[in-house]
Formats: structure tokens, sequence, C-alpha cells
């Protein structure tokens, strides 16, 4: 999985930044696998998980609410839920444990924290997988404190301009942070958008300008 892969920040704002990710395996456990899914979205929320996203029908903005979102999830569907402390993501991993839904889980995190959490959930990680960083003309990227941002969405549906926009709309007195963090949120279609971490970074933005 690498669309979670390459978020950019800091060891301490990116400590409180975690994606977990739930699927089936295509033509292995694909069908029936709907309730498992919505199962999946229950514990996430028992959890406190901050957002929920579906790959296939979109983010829990673009499907309306929340509810609708996990009542009419598919078979085949990759799902995500975002959470912003470790300690629920370990009793989230627990909680996986307990019901053993069968279906493949994908923690996206700093790597030995995402490790600790394993160690503490009863669980040995399968595989681990690296971000080797950016290449190429790299100078031609936004500055680093926007990256942070853009990057919580994988699949660039959170355009550099909007983010922009959004700090100025802020720095004007026309919306706080956690209203700009929620606008950048609607167009990341499979709701791997940190709003809590979002809502941080820009205010700090804002505290420096």
């Amino acid at each position: 999985m690498t669309h979670t892969l390459h978020r950019a920040g800091s060891v301490e704002n990116l400590k409180n930044d975690w994606v977990i990710l739930c699927m089936p395996g295509k033509d292995v456990n694909h069908v029936g696998s709907a309730p498992k899914l919505k199962r999946f979205f229950e514990l996430s929320e028992k959890n406190h998980c901050v957002t929920m996203g579906d790959c296939r029908s979109g983010n829990e903005y673009y499907q309306g609410s929340r509810r609708k979102m996990i009542e009419t999830v598919e078979d085949r569907a990759v799902i995500t839920a975002v959470f912003n402390c470790e300690e629920d993501v370990v009793n989230m991993l627990k909680d996986l444990k307990k019901e053993d839904l069968g279906m493949s889980v994908v923690v996206s995190g700093l790597t030995d924290r995402a490790k600790e959490c394993c160690c503490k959930s009863g669980l040995k990680p399968h595989t681990v997988e690296h971000s080797l960083g950016r290449w190429g003309q790299t100078d031609k990227l936004p500055p680093s404190e926007i990256l942070e941002i853009s990057t919580m969405c994988g699949h660039s549906m959170v355009a550099v301009n909007l983010i922009y926009k959004m700090i100025e709309q802020v720095q004007k007195g026309k919306m706080t942070s956690a209203e700009a963090a929620q606008e950048l949120f609607k167009p990341c279609m499979c709701g791997i958008f940190n709003t809590d971490r979002a809502e941080k970074l820009i205010a700090k933005i804002v505290e420096k300008e």
C-alpha cells in the first residue's frame, strides 16, 4: 500500500498521525465481506477515529454522512480510518485481533511506533514498507509546511492552491483552522486526510505569519 506512505513532517507532528486500512482479498474472501468491513468501521468509531473513508465509494463527506457510509459499505471495498492517538491505535489493533475479521490490515505511521503498537497488541508485523523520500526536481515542490498538509492525501486530491486559500481565509478571520481542515478533507476521496493534524498545522502557519 503506497498512498499512505509518503506523509511529510517532523517526528513530533507525525507521531499523532495514523492511518489503518482494511480490505478483503479479491477473489479470495471478498464475497460476503461487507459485514466484516462494517465491523471495522464500528470498531474505528469505538476507538475514537478522526475520519473515515471508503476508497471505492468516497469519504464520509462525499457520501453525505458517516452513518450512511458505514451502512452501505460493499464487498470489495477498501476502507480506512485515521487516528490521532497511539493509545487508540493500540486498542483498535487489540479489538481487530479479538474480532479476527480475516481482512488484510495495514497500519501507516512512524515505523518504530507502529512496531511498538503491534507489540502492545500482541501482533507481529507481516511486512514493513518505507518511503525513500522525494527524488528529482524537488526545488519545484511547495514549502515543507505545505507538503505536510498536502501529503496527507496520498492521491494528491487536496490541491496546494486550495491549501493556500484556506490558510488565507484563516488569516483573514473568515474561518477557523478547524473549519479550514474540514474543507481540505472533502476532496480526499478515500478519507485518509487527518483533519486534527491539519488544523494544528494550519494554526502554526498562521501564527508564524
